[in-house]
């Protein structure tokens, strides 16, 4: 059913929530897995722009992504990486669409109207610019996922 599956990380306590959940889904399922982070501070968002060079939070995001994939290559997972630049929604609907990921899977945590407002919701502004469909998970859930490796 879901044979590519965009996991967007955060690089954050809300990826301890989502990645044991997406990572029992795609061991039922047998899906492979795109671990995509979108950086997106003054370097990252003006990369391009400016010629510039990567950032130490580039370098950090980028060993996370390395990282987290190693772990779950290790459980017999299909896992490849992205670090994308710029707007987390924007780019996690860009990267879904070209490398044709037919589930995008997120990470809520739960804000309300007010907080929303002032920090935006990337999960809102995906889920009204994709066709693709979404898994949420609200971060600090549990850490026991839905399904089982064994």
């Amino acid at each position: 059913m879901y044979q590519k599956i965009l996991v967007a990380l955060e690089n954050g306590r809300a990826d301890e929530t989502l990645v044991p959940h997406i990572a029992a889904l795609a061991y039922q399922l047998g899906s492979a897995l795109l671990l995509v982070h979108v950086a997106d501070g003054f370097a990252a968002r003006n990369f391009e722009q400016l010629k510039l060079t990567e950032s130490e939070e580039i370098r950090a995001d980028r060993e996370y992504l390395e990282k987290t994939a190693a772990t779950l290559r290790a459980g017999g997972l299909t896992v490849t990486t992205l670090l994308a630049l710029g707007n987390p929604p924007t780019e996690i609907i860009r990267v879904a669409v070209a490398e044709r990921c037919d589930l995008i899977a997120l990470a809520s945590h739960g804000h309300r109207l007010v907080a929303d407002i002032f920090l935006g919701s990337t999960i809102e502004k995906v889920r009204h610019h994709t066709a693709v469909p979404l898994l949420v998970v609200r971060a600090g859930a549990g850490t026991t996922p839905p399904f089982s490796s064994t």
